[in-house]
């Protein structure tokens, strides 16, 4: 069961809303920080340490204590200073928490829901607390969010023309050998262990709203 239920979260179609985001790609390109298929590589690269780095440190603290998930997404919500990745996280954890309650409806997820109003919800101990209640492993937890890093780089890097379908299939899989050994060294880090690896990334993303024409919301 845990299998299925992973593979429908990676699932494209899965309803989360990440294929909005670029997760910083577009302002990158058109920077001109991104113009060949190295910079492309490099910037996937940076993308997944940032997300080891910057999310699973909160992804593993609410998997593994999901009455504290106040707390954790507090300081997400400090951590995140960057004001358009502050507001891709608190929709894409909204989203991922209000598709997981409507296809896998329970009281747990429902208690989760009811908080709410209380919450910014950011999308890194969201995906802790909803993984967990749904008895995904944490280790397969810390593995998808890695996946979805270089996934929504990847696939926006397709519809913004940077790279085409299979080629950007073969950089899938080339830093998904890459990732799993990322994924194994970030494997017990908790909430003091968050961290910035990619600050010029995390620049490019903020200046998103300031590009002149955007295809994606950051």
């Amino acid at each position: 069961m845990d299998d299925v239920l992973v593979w429908q979260l990676v699932d494209s179609a899965f309803p989360t809303g990440a294929f909005a985001h670029s997760l910083g790609l577009e302002s990158a390109w058109q920077h001109g920080e991104v113009v060949s298929r190295d910079d492309l590589r490099r910037f996937v690269e940076a993308t997944i340490l940032q997300a080891a780095s910057g999310a699973l440190p909160l992804v593993n603290a609410a998997h593994r204590e999901p009455a504290r998930l106040a707390e954790w997404d507090a300081l997400n919500d400090a951590f995140l200073t960057n004001a358009v990745a502050n507001r891709a996280s608190r929709q894409q954890g909204r989203t991922l928490l209000a598709s997981a309650a409507r296809i896998w409806p329970s009281s747990a997820l429902d208690a989760v829901q009811a908080q709410l109003p209380h919450l910014c919800a950011h999308a890194a101990p969201m995906t802790g607390v909803v993984c967990g209640t749904l008895g995904i492993s944490l280790e397969t937890t810390q593995r998808v969010v890695l996946f979805v890093a270089a996934r929504g780089v990847l696939s926006a890097a397709v519809r913004l023309g940077v790279t085409g379908s299979y080629d950007a299939q073969r950089l899938q899989s080339a830093v998904g050998l890459w990732s799993a050994g990322v994924a194994a060294r970030y494997a017990d880090i908790d909430e003091h262990d968050l961290a910035q690896t990619a600050p010029i990334v995390d620049v490019l993303q903020g200046a998103h709203d300031r590009l002149y024409s955007r295809l994606f919301q950051s």
